[in-house]
């Protein structure tokens, strides 16, 4: 028998369920060279729901995505609050040695690679399970982050799977070229950044004594090990060899990763999910490929995340990772 007002009041529930306001933790770990620090979004009143690491990009990234070189547009945050939406738990950090997690940078900060973040990765998925009680954690690289991702998940087994968002399809040495290149504002120093490139790739430091000056921030003494560290990696090999779910996730404006990086990830091993998202930039916002107009959004936190990103991790997180 029907019960008058049931249907609406269930409905009703759920609603506002739906429209409760997440619920944000400062949340912290104990990581291999200090305290690493960030922050947890829950969706309200939901369960056992899938829970999922960003891991930012290269530089000085903060949890939100945002750093002082001129990037605005928080798309981490974003994410997170669209995902908490969709019933998605979240944890943001700061990398060691930024914001709240300064203090864990180590005292030889120029010996840091990208082993390092990838330890600090595997601390936070088991810190995270410890307070969720999930049974793993979905570590989300993006851009650089999703090496990271990669590194980490070769020896945890706290890791659900993989969602690569913007993530090069080829060694660093490769990517900086290409995004050299595509600049014509970079023609005067091109010459010169090229043959810096090489002989990073080929394990040599560079003098930027008689730099231009222009190039110095790219190629500064105290980074230039980490930079060849990197470019020893082949994200496609490291793809062949995870053997667990792994989604690749990229805008078709991106200025700085490809489309054909994206398919290089996907092609890697047999099962690896691809999503592409039309009108969709760098920093996940909404762009067209005009360079100019692409870069102001990397500037304008009043943009929303695109349509269509948080979706596709969501339903793939949700999913167990399983390829449809």
């Amino acid at each position: 028998m029907r019960i008058p007002g049931l249907a609406a009041a269930i409905a009703l529930t759920a609603a506002m369920t739906a429209s409760a306001a997440p619920v944000e933790t400062f949340i912290q770990v104990q990581g291999p060279s200090g305290v690493l620090k960030g922050t947890m979004l829950a969706p309200a009143g939901v369960e056992r729901a899938p829970v999922v690491l960003i891991i930012p990009g290269s530089g000085p990234t903060d949890r939100d995505g945002n750093n002082p070189l001129g990037v605005k547009a928080a798309p981490y945050r974003l994410l997170a609050e669209a995902l908490a939406a969709e019933g998605v738990v979240t944890v943001r950090i700061d990398k060691r040695g930024l914001g709240a997690s300064a203090g864990a940078l180590g005292s030889d900060p120029g010996k840091l690679r990208l082993t390092d973040f990838g330890a600090d990765a595997q601390a936070w998925a088991a810190e995270i399970r410890k307070q969720t009680g999930a049974r793993c954690v979905w570590l989300l690289g993006h851009s650089e982050g999703g090496l990271v991702a990669l590194v980490a998940a070769r020896t945890s087994s706290d890791i659900c799977g993989l969602v690569l968002v913007s993530t090069p399809g080829r060694p660093l040495d490769e990517v900086v070229t290409e995004q050299l290149r595509a600049n014509p504002a970079n023609a005067p120093v091109l010459d010169e950044a090229l043959a810096a490139i090489a002989r990073l790739k080929a394990g040599e430091h560079v003098d930027v004594s008689g730099m231009n000056a222009a190039l110095v921030p790219l190629f500064r003494p105290a980074t230039q090990d980490y930079l060849i560290d990197m470019m020893r990696y082949d994200p496609p090999k490291l793809v062949a060899a995870y053997p667990g779910p792994v989604l690749v996730l990229q805008g078709t404006t991106d200025l700085q990763v490809s489309l054909e990086d994206a398919k290089r990830l996907a092609a890697a091993r047999p099962g690896v999910k691809l999503v592409m998202l039309e009108g969709v930039n760098h920093v996940l916002k909404t762009a067209p490929l005009d360079r100019g107009a692409n870069l102001a959004t990397y500037a304008d936190p009043s943009l929303p995340l695109a349509p269509g990103v948080a979706d596709a991790i969501a339903a793939f997180v949700e999913a167990g990772g399983a390829v449809k």
